[in-house]
C-alpha cells in the first residue's frame, strides 16, 4: 500500500515537472508569437497616423498633437495637387498654351481620404478610430505629442511624437515577466524607447519609426 501511493506521489511529481518545463519552453515561444502580431497590427495603424500627420503638415506647415483635429482634416478636408493639362509631347497643344499665356500646369482640390492612404482605402469609422491602438476595444489610445523646437543651427522646426508602450497593448497578466524582461532589455540594454513610436519631441528625424 506504501509502495503504490509513493509511486502515485512519483507520478503526480513527475507530472507537475514536465508541466513546469513545458510551461518554460512555450512561455517565451507565446508570448514571441503574440508580440509579433499584436505589434504587427499597432504599426500598421500608427503608419496610418504618420501618413495623415505629413498630409496635414504639407497643407498648415506643422504637425498637430490632436487626433480631434487629424480626423477632421481627413474626413473634412482637401488638398490642392497639380497636373499636366496636356500631354509634354504634344507640341502643337503646348504651342496653343504658350500663345494664350498658359503655362501647361493645372490646380485641383482633392478630398484627403481620397488620396493620401492609396491605394489602401479608408473609410469615416477607420479615421476615427485611427486613435485608438488595436486589440484594446477602443480603450487604449495612442499618445500624440506635436509642437516646433529651434534646432542648434537655430532652425526653427515642426516636430511630432506618436507612440505606445509594449504594456498598454501586450497581454501583461499571461506575460508579466517576459514584458518586464523585455522592457528593460530595450530600455538598458539597448537604450530604446520600449514600445511602437514614430518621430521625436526632441529632434527632427522625418517621422522615423522605430520599427524601421
Amino acid at each position: 500500500m506504501v509502495k503504490k501511493i509513493a509511486q502515485i506521489i512519483l507520478a503526480v511529481v513527475i507530472v507537475a515537472l514536465v508541466y513546469v518545463i513545458y510551461q518554460q519552453i512555450s512561455t517565451p515561444i507565446r508570448f514571441e508569437d503574440e508580440m509579433k502580431t499584436k505589434s504587427a497590427q499597432v504599426i500598421e495603424r500608427i503608419k496610418d497616423i504618420r501618413t495623415a500627420q505629413r498630409s496635414f503638415k504639407s497643407k498648415y506647415q506643422r504637425f498637430t498633437g490632436s487626433f480631434d483635429s487629424l480626423a477632421d482634416f481627413v474626413l473634412n478636408d482637401t488638398l490642392e495637387l497639380e497636373r499636366k493639362i496636356v500631354d509634354e509631347d504634344d507640341s502643337a497643344a503646348l504651342a496653343q498654351l504658350k500663345k494664350m499665356g498658359r503655362k501647361n500646369i493645372e490646380t485641383f482640390k482633392v478630398a484627403v481620404i481620397d488620396t493620401i492612404f492609396s491605394p489602401k482605402k479608408l473609410s469615416r469609422q477607420d479615421v476615427e478610430n485611427l486613435r485608438y491602438v488595436p486589440g484594446t476595444d477602443n480603450q487604449v489610445e495612442y499618445i500624440l505629442e506635436a509642437g516646433i523646437i529651434t534646432t542648434e543651427s537655430k532652425v526653427v522646426i515642426p516636430v511630432v511624437e506618436c507612440r505606445i508602450p509594449y504594456k498598454m497593448f501586450l497581454d501583461t497578466v499571461t506575460y508579466r515577466q517576459e514584458i518586464i524582461n523585455l522592457i528593460d532589455d530595450q530600455e538598458n540594454n539597448f537604450n530604446r524607447y520600449a514600445g511602437i513610436k514614430f518621430g521625436s519631441m526632441e529632434s527632427g528625424n522625418n517621422e522615423a519609426g522605430n520599427w524601421e
